[in-house]
Parts: C-alpha cells; sequence; structure tokens
C-alpha cells in the first residue's frame, strides 16, 4: 500500500512488534483503516506497547461503566452486548489515532473518537495529557505520519 511517496503508517504499523497487539485491533475498523491507508492524511498514532494493553485491568472492549449499569452477566450477552463491545474497541483503537502530523508541544489535538490530548516534554520524556501516559519513543516516521511507542493506555472516553 506504498504511496509513490515512501512507505505509509499502514505499512509499518503491523510490522512493528511492540504494538502489535493494537496493530490487529485497527484492522477491524473502516474508521482507523481509513485513516492510516491514506497517504494524504497526516496522522499521529499512539500505539500502545503489547504489554501495557495486556496490562488493563479489563479488556479494551470492555468498559467498567457497563458492568456497574447492566451488571457482569449482561453486559456483552446478545446482540446488544457484542454491539456495545464493538463500540468499545471502536473507541479505544480511535482513541489512539490523533489526525495531526507534525503534531507540536503543547498544541491540543483530537483523536479519532473527539478526545482533546496533547503531549509535554517531563525531563528527557514526552507525556500524553490527560492520562500522564508516556510516549518510549517515536518508532517510526512515514509519508502520511508518525507512530508513537506508549508505555500505557490512554482512555477514551
Amino acid at each position: 500500500m506504498s504511496s509513490s511517496n515512501g512507505p505509509i503508517i499502514a505499512d509499518i504499523l503491523s510490522k512493528t512488534r511492540l504494538v502489535n497487539t493494537y496493530a490487529s485491533l485497527t484492522r477491524e475498523f473502516e474508521s482507523a483503516l481509513s485513516h492510516i491507508n491514506n497517504p494524504s492524511k497526516q496522522i499521529t498514532i499512539l500505539a500502545p506497547r503489547n504489554s501495557a494493553i495486556h496490562n488493563l485491568p479489563h479488556k479494551p472492549w470492555e468498559n467498567p461503566e457497563d458492568y456497574e449499569r447492566l451488571g457482569e452477566v449482561n453486559a456483552y450477552e446478545g446482540r446488544e452486548g457484542k454491539d456495545r463491545a464493538q463500540g468499545n474497541l471502536k473507541r479505544f483503537v480511535e482513541g489512539h489515532i490523533v489526525g495531526v502530523c507534525p503534531w507540536g508541544e503543547g498544541e491540543e489535538a483530537e483523536t479519532l473518537c473527539g478526545k482533546k490530548v496533547r503531549w509535554v516534554r517531563e525531563r528527557d520524556r514526552m507525556v500524553i495529557e490527560p492520562g500522564h501516559i508516556e510516549v518510549d519513543h517515536v518508532a517510526e516516521k512515514v509519508s502520511n505520519g508518525e507512530v508513537w511507542i506508549l508505555n500505557g493506555v490512554l482512555d477514551p472516553r
């Protein structure tokens, strides 16, 4: 899927082993694919490390509020439950895609799910706010944006 200007995010995201759990989730949603596959859209992917996703107290498709509201048994049962889980997962994926690149320090940007985020430098590291999530490093810069590796997970709500 390379553009004539070189590789794009879609080309490198799934090859970045530290974040292949998140990369596989992006393939489930057209909203994410239409951004990572588009050589003319400049985006920043805030990709959580595999370990950050696996260490969550709940799965990316689970929302603790669903359990509070509907109970453990009913939250993700039946067609409505599957739709709810899919919506939560979509928000999780979209909550890690920022619609700008380059993205300046302190500049407020919006994720695909509509949450406002910004990054700041603290000593020698970059941190995403809200949530105080540390950016481990910028993995790749390609023709349609950048992939940043996060040591945590952003809350898309």
